[in-house]
């Protein structure tokens, strides 16, 4: 992925028209989201200097999540503090945390993704089927499990990481995830979502399948 075509990636991201209950938080009509844009872009860049064989599929965005960083499976924490195992996000990269986050505690679910991947010190792409914020109808503050016609809106993005990234391996975090790669023809390995206490499941998951592919 060349800088221009990371851009156009996330412009594309950004130009999508959502529901009124399904926040597209890159849209370009809405001033803050500038920096989730210039989040994402900077984290694609990073993990084009680490290149990843495997893409974590996961389901969508949360609230306490990627809707505020504009990142997958990250949290204000993370663009808080210093740089991960991994040397990803830290100070001094361009990381801004967008003023909408101001009273919103950061989303566990990121948290214990990053620390399973830095205890398997394995380092995969993140991405989510639908790719934009689903919460319930008239509550910006939830999250809704995205519909399937949601999940076929983000096809087209996950497809173009695995082309840009020479991705290997797909394997989705949970059920969403797995339905959405079924119905594009995919028969991937599915593995335990972090959230709601599947943090065990969700490393021993991961841990077979890196088992099997050294």
């Amino acid at each position: 992925m060349t800088a221009s075509s990371i851009k156009a990636f996330i412009d594309r991201l950004a130009s999508v028209p959502t529901g009124p209950d399904c926040n597209n938080f890159f849209d370009h009509t809405v001033p803050g989201n500038a920096q989730r844009r210039r989040n994402l872009e900077l984290y694609l860049r990073e993990m084009q200097d680490r290149p990843p064989k495997v893409l974590l599929l996961g389901e969508a965005p949360g609230y306490r999540g990627m809707r505020i960083t504009g990142i997958p499976f990250t949290n204000r924490s993370m663009l808080e503090g210093p740089a991960n195992e991994f040397g990803l996000f830290g100070p001094g990269k361009g990381y801004v945390l967008p003023a909408d986050f101001e009273g919103i505690a950061a989303e566990p679910t990121a948290t214990v993704m990053w620390q399973v991947l830095a205890e398997l010190e394995f380092l995969p792409l993140l991405w989510s089927a639908c790719p934009w914020h689903t919460h319930v109808p008239g509550r910006p503050l939830s999250n809704r499990t995205p519909r399937a016609s949601e999940a076929a809106l983000g096809t087209p993005f996950w497809q173009a990481l695995i082309e840009a990234f020479s991705i290997e391996t797909v394997v989705a975090v949970g059920n969403v995830a797995h339905r959405s790669l079924q119905r594009n023809g995919l028969d991937v390995p599915k593995i335990r979502h972090p959230a709601h206490g599947g943090r065990s499941g969700f490393k021993r998951g991961l841990q077979e399948l890196l088992a099997h592919s050294r």
